[in-house]
């Protein structure tokens, strides 16, 4: 078992910046890759970022590309997902998963464990 803690959500103008953390407890030596997904109301949850925990390999969606960067801190068992320049379509649960596949997928059923999610909400 692993858990997933995640932390930093909240309110947010459009263009301020957010920085979610997610600190993984238990069996974590299975884990090969973390990564964050995003689902807002009324729509399927979507891949939003990985990273690779040995090699530090990284992933995004188009839509975060060049304004989201995802990074780990292996002594800490944490990964952050740093969001620059968000949009009100950013606002979404955003959930931290872990998985034991490399190359970064993409899928959700391609992940194990899953935090509580923390709520981003980007509004005037």
């Amino acid at each position: 078992q692993v858990q997933l803690v995640e932390s930093g959500g909240g309110l947010v103008r459009p263009g301020g910046s957010l920085r979610l953390s997610c600190a993984a407890s238990g069996r974590t030596f299975n884990v090969n890759t973390m990564a964050w997904f995003r689902q807002a109301p009324g729509k399927e949850r979507e891949f939003v970022a990985a990273i690779s925990w040995s090699y530090s390999r990284t992933s995004y969606s188009d839509s975060v590309k060049g304004r989201f960067t995802i990074s780990r801190d292996n002594a800490k068992n944490s990964v952050y997902l740093q969001m620059n320049s968000l949009k009100p379509e950013d606002t979404a649960v955003y959930y931290c998963a872990t998985s034991q596949w490399l190359g970064t997928p993409r899928e959700p059923n391609e992940y194990t464990y899953w935090g509580q999610g923390t709520q981003v909400t980007v509004s005037e």
